[in-house]
């Protein structure tokens, strides 16, 4: 399955905290391209909106796994849709987080460079 056709079997919810990861990483690259003040002082606001998407499109997988095996009683837990079901939930925070870590190692980065 291609990124394009994953991104577009998405919901907008999911879209969003998926998405959300970026938004740091952009102001992140800023910063370390030309370190100021305020690109500082977004990052962190920026951070906590991210952790917080990232979060709820977590929390939002799980919950889906959940309605999918109260809907289909023969289903257990550890059936492999359910299992595939959550390890995509948890896809959210792996994408958001790492690009937290790149967004502010990139802050480090122009936190070095300013004078």
């Amino acid at each position: 399955m291609s990124l394009i056709e994953m991104l577009r079997q998405m919901g907008p919810a999911a879209l969003v905290s998926m998405l959300m990861g970026i938004v740091p990483l952009g102001f992140g690259l800023l910063y370390a391209a030309r370190p100021t003040e305020h690109r500082l002082a977004l990052m962190r606001p920026l951070s906590l909106a991210t952790i917080f998407a990232g979060i709820h499109g977590a929390t939002l997988g799980v919950v889906n796994a959940f309605v999918y095996v109260a809907n289909r009683p023969s289903v257990t837990f550890t059936t492999p849709a359910v299992l595939v079901g959550v390890a995509e939930a948890l896809t959210t925070l792996v994408f958001d987080f790492g690009c937290l870590m790149l967004a502010w190692i990139c802050v480090a980065i122009g936190l070095w460079r300013r004078p």
